[in-house]
């Protein structure tokens, strides 16, 4: 088969860690050992968030110096090559020495008519108290949100319309390579009024939503969205919990989920599944195997007879 496997912030960056290169490098380690098995019986590509690396890198970079630009296209493809690096390091450190891996810098292009960004959403960076998130908002015109218990940075999060680099990626499968593009959603481009140009955004592009775009580009017949939880719960957080197993597209209301987590989680895989025919699963990387299985996750797809929890 061929599986898009879109890897969640947590396989990179869990949540109260310090953001570290060691902290990071261990996590991925974690996710390589179940994406190891897939790689070698399937053709397999790898997405992957960078919220937490590409708010550090915002921050870092407005710390040094205030009245340089450094916009999000440009950190977007920054954390494409370093994330990809660590992943592309310790897969391979599992695999046959003859297995070829590839990162490749890939731009999502987006509308710049996008009501997104009137209305930002995407979380980025790390967690602030209150005081300190209305502290650099006040000195930086940054906005922040609640999250869970603490507050972050968000910025626009525009749809994906086009995985610019979609014809290479093919021709890397073709050649039984595994290939980790579309880090963090893509890097945002799109093209200036009137012309062919094309230009970065300053915006950071949802990676579950964009890796639904590339699966269907891709005729990939499985999406796999891996979070730090084993399936879709409906109630989450509550006595009545329940999680979803099985899901027809129309089933599940991704405006009933957290707009910066399962929401786009459960909106991306809805779209594949309905686009195409075929599946896609939410589910935990540590369970990626039994999820390919049919034995784990939340799968959704449109034989699916509306909704079925366990």
């Amino acid at each position: 088969m061929r599986i898009v496997v879109a890897l969640g912030g947590n396989a990179l960056q869990r949540r109260g860690e310090p953001m570290t290169i060691e902290g990071q490098r261990a996590n991925v380690a974690i996710a390589a050992k179940s994406l190891a098995p897939v790689a070698e019986r399937h053709e397999l590509v790898i997405s992957h968030g960078n919220g937490p690396q590409v708010g550090l890198l915002a921050l870092q970079a407005s710390a040094y110096d205030e009245a340089s630009s450094y916009p999000f296209d440009i950190l977007g493809a920054q954390t494409e090559g370093m994330i990809g690096y660590l992943i592309e390091q310790e897969l391979g450190n599992l695999l046959p020495p003859d297995k070829p891996l590839a990162t490749m810098l890939t731009m999502t292009e987006v509308d710049a008519t996008d009501p997104a960004f009137e209305n930002p959403t995407k979380f980025v960076g790390p967690v602030y108290t209150e005081d300190a998130a209305r502290e650099l908002g006040a000195r930086k015109g940054w906005t922040f949100r609640q999250d869970g218990d603490a507050w972050r940075r968000v910025v626009p999060s525009p749809e994906p319309k086009r995985i610019v680099e979609g014809r290479p990626v093919e021709w890397l499968l073709a050649h039984d390579c595994v290939v980790i593009c579309a880090g963090g959603g893509g890097i945002p481009t799109m093209y200036g009024a009137g012309t062919r140009t094309l230009v970065g955004v300053e915006a950071v592009i949802d990676k579950d939503r964009a890796s639904a775009v590339l699966a269907e580009s891709l005729h990939a017949d499985l999406l796999v969205i891996a979070t730090d939880v084993d399936a879709v719960y409906l109630d989450w957080g509550t006595p009545e919990q329940r999680a979803v197993a099985t899901a027809h597209p129309d089933a599940l209301d991704p405006a009933t989920f957290p707009a910066g987590s399962m929401g786009p989680k459960v909106e991306a895989a809805a779209q594949f599944a309905r686009n195409t025919g075929r599946s896609a699963i939410v589910g935990s990387i540590e369970q990626l195997p039994e999820m390919i299985a049919g034995e784990s996750g939340t799968r959704i797809f449109s034989q699916a007879d509306g909704m079925v929890t366990r």
